[in-house]
């Protein structure tokens, strides 16, 4: 039986190859989809830690797309902020959400304040020193051609000099002055948020919210922990995200259970002699099942290993040459994929086995 396996998918080598790269293209849809989405999602998480404060206040409700949200708030609440008990740090932010050639934020930060959060690791050039000066982060300045000091750069609609770069992992990709942010948008003294550092966190964060919230005109205000923030930037708490993924994974489902069946059924009708002459030298039902299931597996098994290595390759070659871009494959998505391909595999074959078991030994051996 094994012999005859292996010699039905060599005998019928195109169909074999199209049938295995279809499994492949299912496996590399859901691991590709989910390692970026996932990616995207970790890589802010990673960003925002990295930043260095504890808590964060800012005008309106909490939310974990504060990114989208316009700048309201009066940067002299930080000279307020800096009184309170326990706080050691604040620094005004202003988060602009481009989508020039690609989406990302542009942060507008008081360099002194935003460096004592967590101080840059300067690589090369040093902090703004002009109105149109841009600080990158070294994944921004791999992009395209390689950007360094000096550099002039299109952003806002406005052209900015590079005067340094940074280790990536503190918050964005590009940094530019507040003020600089605040005249471009044409609105002078805001800030979207404020970041803090308090004393011997977490200890004092609740009283720092106390107190937040307790200081006029701020009594509306969102304050929240870096825990809070965090908890809130998962798939769960954003809108459409497993609703997108699961889409997705479905019709990449699909896609290889209709090729699968569609492979294998026009196998059996191809090979009705041959399951006739099976059946007269004596096997039975169950035997015919599992020699076209256990063909169908084989390809699967092909398949899902092509297509977990090719996901990988893709991987490399996109951060090669997006050096931006977070992807992510974990062995729990891998373990996943594989299953997902493997029962559709299983259940588009299940169908021409029965009928293949069901066939009439005469009628199939008269069968031209």
């Amino acid at each position: 039986m094994n012999k005859l396996i292996l010699g039905n998918l060599v005998y019928r080598p195109l169909r074999s190859v199209i049938s295995g790269l279809a499994v492949a293209i299912e496996v590399i849809m859901i691991l590709s989809v989910v390692g970026i989405f996932y990616g995207q999602l970790n890589g802010n998480r990673t960003e925002t830690t990295g930043i260095g404060m504890d808590m964060i206040a800012h005008p309106g409700t909490a939310s974990a797309l504060m990114n989208t949200s316009s700048a309201s708030a009066d940067v002299r609440v930080a000279d307020v902020l800096r009184k309170l008990p326990h706080v050691e740090v604040v620094a005004p932010v202003y988060l602009k959400l481009t989508t020039g050639s690609t989406l990302e934020n542009v942060y507008g930060i008081d360099f002194n304040s935003y460096n004592a959060l967590r101080p840059f690791v300067f690589l090369s050039g040093g902090p703004f020193s002009k109105p149109f000066d841009l600080i990158i982060d070294d994944l921004q300045a791999k992009t395209g051609k390689g950007l360094k000091v000096g550099d002039q750069v299109k952003l806002l609609n406005h052209a900015f000099t590079i005067c340094g770069v940074v280790e990536h992992g503190k918050g964005a990709r590009k940094y530019i002055p507040l003020e600089t942010m605040d005249a471009l948008e044409n609105n002078p003294g805001k800030a979207s948020m404020f970041y803090l550092r308090t004393q011997d966190e977490p200890k004092y964060q609740s009283d720092v919210r106390k107190e937040i919230l307790a200081t006029d005109g701020l009594q509306d205000w969102s304050v929240q922990t870096i825990q809070d923030y965090l908890e809130a930037l998962t798939p769960s708490h954003l809108p459409g995200f497993n609703i997108a993924l699961d889409v997705i994974i479905g019709i990449a489902t699909v896609i290889g259970f209709l090729v699968i069946f569609q492979s294998m059924y026009t196998a059996v009708m191809e090979r009705t002699r041959e399951i006739g002459i099976l059946k007269s030298l004596g096997a039975g039902r169950l035997a015919i099942v599992s020699v076209v299931l256990r063909e169908t597996m084989l390809l699967a098994i092909l398949g899902t290993t092509l297509g977990v290595v090719f996901t990988y390759i893709l991987r490399d070659t996109l951060q090669a040459r997006f050096a931006t871009l977070s992807f992510q494959i974990t062995w729990e998505w891998v373990v996943k994929a594989v299953v997902i391909a493997l029962c559709g595999a299983l259940f588009g074959a299940l169908y021409p086995a029965l009928k293949a078991a069901r066939k009439d030994p005469i009628a199939a051996l008269a069968y031209e």
